[in-house]
């Protein structure tokens, strides 16, 4: 399909079209807040059965949502021993047609830099270094912005001199600062290395259907099975060249040095990717993650001017082959670093910035939703389940917490006496705290897999920082509050008026 997924250079149409869709998810979000914020005062008990119906709602989604992430659980602690060189060597030895050998295949890991220091990186370049598949089979490509400074530069060149021997080879390449048509965003950086090792790989006619792209974060560390884990199921997919592949990400880089909200937060990001790994139909590229070379070339890379690089390319991918794209979710994880930018003030900014980058995924919405509308071979009931979820995610990501923690007990804060002499005044705060203990099961569920999934090295004082990190979990009304709603209304807000972002490049240190 013909469509360029911009929101850039649109005719007069399209353009009042864009601006219209960039204003549903900001103005439906303020609508709900201040609607129900307005009916607790003018007709409380109207709000209050609103509120009885939403708290249920809320409740059943939660028992859903753990259900499937204890099923998740369970799926990635089972394979978490598999040798998947051997199920490599078992693909190989049937000796299919349609499948190649794994040792034609090569992969690809673009690693994006602008402003990490060495000492994060070089964590990820070792974890390639001692992958199960071979390394001498990955080209590492270090993306670099050519702002990034002197210092920057020289520890990338040391990291280079320690690990080339390691791979088939390990290139830096230099990507120019006002481009045109490019944003200062992270695809642009990325887009300028692929297209390199696309130069890269016709010189030395390696083809691009055997060849496997990753695109990591600097700070992201890769399982040793992670290659050959990947190189699996690459080799399993009927469509290879028309997927991506989504691992469970992880943030134990840090885990023990970064400050407890931050660590909170992002193991709620893991806990949401292992649930969405539960419904391949509807997932969606996240961060680090892999596809065919050949659909990033045939889709013409990463958009260079959107913010959100790693759900744009599915998208972009999808639009391009009206509909025959998905996402193939593995279990297994890439580790990565928690926000922590040396103080706790400046980590609570750098995590609101980054929350607020990652809710300004809500810019794909209004260009979807217009490749939608032009995309005729895609099915309506594919386009409404997608269009569905990506606006009703978004929305319910600005909204929940407010209505949970603060809207939802207004109308019995502020009700005038004709709400307070009945029953539904009284049973309401009732209802609402009934449904709050029985979800506290849920998060003694939470709980219990988050310390399973913490890393298993010996660490002093383990056993007390285990404690403190399940007491940490007191947090999350505050922190989801403040530190993950709040940015999301903040990134619809500025879409509703037209005050569009620029890429933060999130602070970590070790």
């Amino acid at each position: 399909m013909n469509f360029t997924y911009s929101r850039q250079h649109l005719s007069g149409r399209e353009r009042l079209l864009e601006r219209l869709l960039e204003i549903l998810p900001g103005a439906t979000s303020w609508s709900l807040l201040i609607g129900m914020t307005a009916l607790s005062f003018s007709k409380p008990i109207l709000a209050a059965a609103l509120i009885i119906a939403f708290n249920l709602y809320w409740f059943l989604r939660l028992c859903y949502v753990t259900l499937f992430l204890v099923f998740s659980y369970i799926r990635l602690s089972l394979e978490r021993d598999t040798d998947w060189m051997a199920k490599l060597s078992a693909v190989d030895r049937e000796g299919s047609p349609e499948t190649p050998s794994s040792e034609a295949i090569y992969h690809l890991v673009v690693i994006p830099v602008a402003k990490e220091s060495a000492e994060v990186v070089e964590p990820g370049i070792a974890g390639l270094a001692s992958s199960h598949f071979p390394p001498q089979k990955i080209l590492v490509i270090i993306a670099l912005e050519q702002r990034a400074g002197e210092a920057i530069r020289k520890g990338l060149s040391e990291i280079r001199e320690k690990y080339a021997k390691h791979f088939f080879d390990f290139l830096i390449i230099l990507h120019p600062d006002g481009l045109p048509g490019e944003a200062r965003v992270k695809g642009a950086n990325a887009a300028c290395a692929a297209k390199a090792a696309a130069a890269y790989f016709e010189e030395r006619k390696i083809p691009f259907e055997r060849v496997i792209l990753s695109c990591f974060d600097a700070d992201t560390v890769a399982s040793p099975d992670y290659f050959s884990c990947l190189t699996y199921h690459f080799l399993r997919c009927p469509d290879r060249n028309r997927a991506s592949f989504q691992p469970i990400p992880v943030y134990h880089n840090n885990i023990w040095e970064a400050p407890g909200f931050a660590r909170v937060l992002d193991i709620g990001s893991s806990f949401f990717q292992m649930i969405e790994a539960t419904n391949p139909e509807k997932l969606v590229t996240f961060s680090s993650h892999s596809m065919s070379f050949k659909a990033l070339v045939d889709i013409g890379y990463w958009p260079v001017d959107i913010i959100s690089d790693d759900s744009a390319i599915f998208w972009k991918a999808y639009l391009h082959y009206e509909g025959d794209y998905r996402v193939i979710p593995l279990y297994v994880t890439i580790s990565m670093d928690v926000v922590h930018a040396g103080s706790w003030w400046k980590t609570i900014r750098s995590v609101y910035k980054q929350k607020r980058r990652w809710a300004w995924g809500v810019e794909n919405f209004p260009i979807v939703i217009r490749g939608f509308l032009k995309a005729k071979k895609i099915p309506l009931s594919k386009k409404i389940r997608h269009a569905v979820k990506l606006f009703e995610s978004h929305v319910a990501w600005a909204t929940w917490a407010f209505l949970l923690t603060f809207i939802g007990w207004l109308p019995v804060l502020f009700a005038g006496r004709e709400f307070s002499s009945t029953v539904l005044y009284y049973t309401t705060p009732r209802i609402t705290g009934i449904l709050f203990h029985l979800a506290s099961l849920s998060l003694a569920t939470t709980v219990v897999l988050s310390l399973s999934l913490l890393p298993k090295k010996k660490i002093r004082y383990s056993r007390l920082k285990r404690v403190g990190h399940a007491l940490e979990w007191c947090l999350v009304p505050f922190v989801v509050t403040f530190l993950s709603a709040l940015p999301a209304l903040d990134a619809q807000t500025r879409l509703l008026f037209g005050n569009y972002m620029e890429f933060w490049v999130t602070d970590k240190k070790r």
